[in-house]
């Protein structure tokens, strides 16, 4: 008796990939946060390299403010007291950054953050330029080849930015410190302090220290410390977005404490023995402008979705009836 040859079953037709003549279908504003942040990061990458360049408007002596993009000063050409670390070699041009030990490992973490590159991708690489929106490009290689394969250096410049950002810290408490010695602090070592700190939350949030604190671990159980501190990082990593382009905007507003502190800074209150009631009243400014600047910490809601973000300090008017003047320096 013969066997019937075992049916085969039919082969599916080939199949591509639908063939849509519209870019999108989406029907909401999609194009404006990528333009919005091509033109923000555009305009902050033009104003750090005019400052880096320059070398003026970094120290104040008097008062002990050092600005972060020029710390720690190593080059010669440092004017003195602004080289806590020593000068490391003669004095140079400004062309080439007084902090240049630090600044290639700032730049380095802050392009290969996870936030950045897609903010950055999205903004000037088009890739993709939204979701659900066709790229403008043939071919699609991800960060396998150079120099976006670069990108795995991150966990190796969030070590580096650890030790920049203790250098930081230190810099913040002299600026407590003025240079008649004592204790004293003004809006520029507040400004500092919150410079520091919002740095700290930035670094601190970012997905690679979420994923050394807890990232590797199969029981939470067992280790509950770390565990803590996993939560604790998960909080900030959900605002990592906010402290991303808050800490852009603390920079700029560092240099212009440092830049007019003659006319915005407190005089220096000593302890023991000062009269609160002697103060100007610029503390009160001070406070206010640290709230304005924090807020947006307090809400995981995206900064970018706002119709204006504006960091802005207070200063005294001297002109005007009016106490205190806003001066807008990013928006």
């Amino acid at each position: 008796m013969t066997q019937s040859p075992v049916a085969r079953a039919p082969e599916a037709p080939a199949r591509t990939r639908a063939q849509i003549s519209e870019r999108t279908f989406r029907k909401d504003p999609w194009w404006r946060a990528p333009r919005i942040t091509a033109t923000l990061l555009t305009i902050w990458v033009a104003y750090a390299t005019v400052h880096v360049f320059t070398g003026h408007w970094y120290y104040v002596a008097k008062d002990n403010y050092l600005t972060p993009f020029f710390s720690p000063c190593i080059s010669g050409e440092c004017v003195p007291g602004a080289s806590s670390l020593g000068h490391w070699f003669p004095a140079i041009p400004p062309i080439i950054p007084y902090a240049l030990i630090s600044l290639p490992f700032v730049l380095g973490f802050r392009l290969s953050c996870y936030y950045y590159r897609r903010a950055y991708y999205r903004a000037f690489w088009r890739s993709p330029a939204a979701c659900a929106v066709r790229e403008p490009h043939a071919k699609y290689t991800g960060e396998t080849r150079f120099p976006l394969i670069m990108q795995n250096l991150h966990r190796y410049f969030f070590y580096a930015v650890i030790l920049i950002s203790i250098l930081n810290t230190y810099d913040a408490v002299e600026a407590f410190h003025p240079e008649k010695g004592g204790f004293g602090f003004g809006l520029g070592s507040l400004i500092m302090v919150a410079n520091v700190v919002l740095l700290w939350g930035y670094s601190l949030s970012c997905h690679t220290c979420r994923h050394i604190t807890g990232g590797r671990l199969k029981n939470f159980s067992k280790h509950p410390v770390r565990y803590w501190a996993w939560t604790k990082i998960s909080w900030l990593n959900a605002r990592h977005m906010q402290l991303a382009w808050i800490t852009l905007a603390m920079p700029p507003i560092s240099v212009y404490a440092t830049a007019t502190t003659d006319s915005t800074a407190m005089a220096p209150i000593k302890y023991p023995g000062s009269d609160p009631r002697s103060a100007p009243k610029s503390t009160m400014a001070s406070g206010i402008a640290a709230i304005y600047t924090l807020a947006p910490l307090a809400s995981s809601r995206p900064i970018m979705n706002t119709p204006l973000a504006a960091c802005f300090a207070l200063a005294p008017n001297r002109r005007s009836r009016s106490p205190y003047t806003v001066v807008t320096l990013f928006a």
